[in-house]
Formats: structure tokens, sequence, C-alpha cells
């Protein structure tokens, strides 16, 4: 039976193959090593949702959509600087805001991309 084709590596712009069924190639995986963990695993269980549901009471509108004149629900407790698997500064209310979604995609896409994640 023939085998399927290598396929490229996940990562964005490496040129590697990879065997099929494998998603990065071995100078990448270490650096996706999270993709593989659970919400839970990182940090987002039950006591996450619990706070962060007091906080979007507490926090009702997206503070970049506010700072553009426009009210918009938030519904994302986001990380303003990413933990990165540091407890202390997940846990830092001082270090959360709340977006809607769009913002958070946003900003997680411009600002936060491409960071090495240690949980």
């Amino acid at each position: 039976m023939p085998r399927r084709p290598n396929t490229p590596c996940k990562h964005p712009g490496c040129p590697k193959l990879v065997p099929y069924g494998t998603s990065y190639c071995a100078d990448h995986a270490p650096a996706h090593a999270h993709d593989v963990k659970t919400t839970a695993e990182k940090g987002y269980g039950k006591r996450w949702q619990r706070a962060r549901a007091v906080y979007l009471r507490e926090h009702p509108l997206c503070v970049r959509c506010l700072k553009k004149g426009r009210a918009t629900p938030a519904t994302v407790v986001d990380h303003i600087m990413p933990h990165r698997g540091d407890p202390v500064l997940f846990w830092d209310r001082g270090n959360w805001q709340a977006l809607c979604k769009s913002c958070h995609d946003t900003k997680t896409m411009t600002e936060d991309r491409y960071q090495d994640f240690h949980y």
C-alpha cells in the first residue's frame, strides 16, 4: 500500500517537510509544545472560569472599543502582558483587561504572536 506524502511544517515560513500526521519539524516542535495541552492544563480550569465571570460582570465593556468611542460588550478577559505560564502573572488582576472577541483576536495576532509559552 502506498504511503501518504510528507506535509509542510506548520510553523510559519518553515519550508521543511514532515511525515504525514506530524505537525512540526524537529526544529519547531519544542516551540509548539503548548499546542497539545488542554486548556485546563494551561490554567484555564474551573477556577479561571469563575474569576473570568466575576471580572466580566465588573467590567462589562471592551476597553479597546471604549477608547474608540464604541460601547461593545466584553466577552474575553485578556492578559495585558502574556503570562507565558507564570502563575503569579496569570492571576494578577492588574494584568487583566476586558475585551470583545474581535479586539482580543486582533491583539493576540499582532502583539502576542510567535512567542514561546512555558506551562
